[in-house]
């Protein structure tokens, strides 16, 4: 009857309302890393450039963006806790206020934006990676693949061959896209053993390490 079309059209509407959702966030994942990569590598530099002058904090700020590089790949895999991340971000003042004597104005001012950059986008990555896109969606959504996945045991199709192509293709479908949704909610899920095709790649990050 009429009312198997309306279900299945009822639940592809809800998994594409949260596909498109889940997708806006996933393209904002992508872009991440490569600015807190960037945003890392540019404050090494001024220490750098400060160190080329012979000034020994110029170094000593190099050696903490190292170590600070590496606690946040870490992070990404939940190997360090977010506020150990946030206090090592904020222990970065101590060596921007060395530099201060020896550094023109606009190096520091230019370094305490980036670090305001870092924090900021540390915080959007922890709010993308711990909290479900709508949850009563992916309830309905759920529910709605189950009810059509268990109607399709009810329905009469002739010839059975067809039936089996028909229903077996709707269903692979829906629970792909249950599947995919769920880990397009968590681009950031690097410390899940088995493993994601759509995790979002660490590789900026690394090659600041």
């Amino acid at each position: 009857t009429s009312l198997v079309d309306a279900v299945i059209a009822a639940n592809v509407f809800i998994l594409g309302f949260l596909l498109a959702g889940t997708l806006a966030d996933y393209k904002e994942s992508e872009r991440l890393p490569g600015e807190l990569a960037s945003s890392l590598e540019t404050i090494a530099d001024e220490f750098s450039i400060i160190r080329e002058e012979g000034h020994d904090s110029g170094e000593e700020g190099l050696k903490y963006m190292a170590s600070l590089a590496s606690q946040v790949h870490e992070w990404f895999y939940r190997r360090v806790r977010t506020k150990a991340l946030m206090d090592a971000i904020t222990d970065l003042n101590h060596h921007l206020v060395a530099i201060d004597p020896v550094c023109v104005p606009q190096f520091v001012a230019r370094m305490k934006q980036e670090q305001a950059n870092i924090r900021r986008m540390l915080t959007r990555i922890d709010t993308i990676r711990d909290t479900q896109f709508v949850e009563a969606g992916y309830a309905m959504a759920q529910l709605g693949t189950l009810v059509v996945i268990g109607g399709f045991l009810f329905v009469e199709i002739r010839p059975i061959a067809e039936a089996a192509i028909f229903t077996g293709i709707v269903s692979v479908l829906m629970l792909y896209l249950v599947l995919l949704i769920h880990d397009l909610d968590n681009p950031f899920d690097h410390d899940d053993r088995h493993g994601s095709a759509v995790r979002v790649s660490l590789r900026p990050i690394e090659d600041v390490d």
